[in-house]
């Protein structure tokens, strides 16, 4: 874990130094800098952040909680993606209403009990542009407004102070846009909106392979989306929801589950989430005897593309009225 962290955060960090120190100036050599940044960008959130504010990193509980804060220099809030990612999505995957990742506002609808619109009969089509945009969000509105959103229904109660965690979030921002837009406007040698092409490009790269990961996992046809009851409960317990709901892919690709952090074994991660992704290939060949013993689904694709591929389908079906 330390060596893939010190890889991951290069591959974040030493384009950015060669870009600002001079050492590069041919502005498409600069923007291809500012792409592998974005490519670094989604690894660092994978492999490293997600481990860490997992408590899944180290068993040092302070070194996942420093570890866990690298997400704030990739422009998001590791307090709202504790509770967005740890507490609503790991407890409710795949519940309308209630898992925040299947929620995407009117635009996409992303679950068979979401209200459709006549637009979401090309979601299949347009969905891939908007999966770029997933990172602006982050460095935008999406966390304080998630942020007073989590307040109104009760689950900031653990935080001893908000309006100190709000002004911490704040300077965050305010350091993130410094470090990654400012102070390249500032050196670059190109005109403002060259810049800023560059920045653009950088979170859309990020953004759209973050969306591919986390959605090939869940929005799929052989994934289903449990209703609670009338009293609130769902049919399933816990461990037995997250099969029903989750999916694999690739799972004999070394270099893809090195990079997204075993989030390839999706399944296990959902079982297992304060286990170490290094561990999730061995796991993967219990839990899949354990779920064929019990006659339980283990949703698993050969390959990325093959899943990619999938999640397309699930979303034109998700596009019909019907569906």
């Amino acid at each position: 874990m330390v060596v893939k962290t010190i890889a991951m955060l290069s591959i974040y960090a030493v384009p950015y130094a060669l870009f600002m120190t001079g050492l590069i100036t041919n502005f498409w050599l600069v923007l291809g800098l500012w792409i592998i940044m974005g490519i670094g960008k989604a690894g660092v959130g994978f492999s490293v952040m997600h481990d860490a504010n997992h408590g899944a990193y180290s068993q040092n509980p302070n070194v996942n909680m420093y570890m866990g804060y690298l997400i704030n220099i990739l422009g998001g809030s590791a307090i709202n993606w504790k509770i967005q990612h740890n507490v609503l999505h790991h407890t409710y995957t795949n519940v309308h209403g209630m898992d925040e990742d299947i929620d995407s506002g009117i635009i996409l609808r992303l679950s068979p009990q979401q209200k459709h619109y006549k637009l979401h009969k090309i979601q299949h089509i347009y969905a891939w542009f908007l999966y770029g945009l997933m990172t602006f969000l982050w460095i935008t509105t999406k966390d304080f407004r998630q942020l007073y959103r989590y307040k109104s229904r009760g689950l900031t109660k653990n935080l001893k102070n908000f309006n100190l965690t709000l002004a911490r979030m704040i300077l965050a921002k305010v350091l993130y846009y410094v470090v990654f837009l400012i102070l390249p406007l500032m050196v670059l040698p190109f005109a403002w909106w060259m810049v800023l092409i560059c920045f653009v490009t950088m979170h859309y790269t990020a953004g759209l392979i973050l969306a591919c990961v986390f959605q090939t996992a869940h929005i799929m046809p052989t994934t289903q989306y449990p209703e609670p009851d009338e009293s609130g409960n769902l049919e399933n317990d816990w461990a037995v929801h997250q099969l029903f709901t989750t999916a694999n892919y690739s799972p004999n690709s070394k270099i893809l589950s090195w990079y997204v952090g075993g989030l390839n074994y999706q399944i296990e991660h959902h079982l297992f989430p304060n286990i170490c992704h290094l561990h999730y290939k061995k796991i993967s060949k219990i839990v899949r005897e354990t779920a064929e013993e019990f006659n339980l689904p283990y949703n698993s694709h050969p390959h990325f593309f093959k899943a990619v591929w999938e999640h397309a389908k699930m979303l034109k079906q998700l596009g019909r009225a019907t569906a």
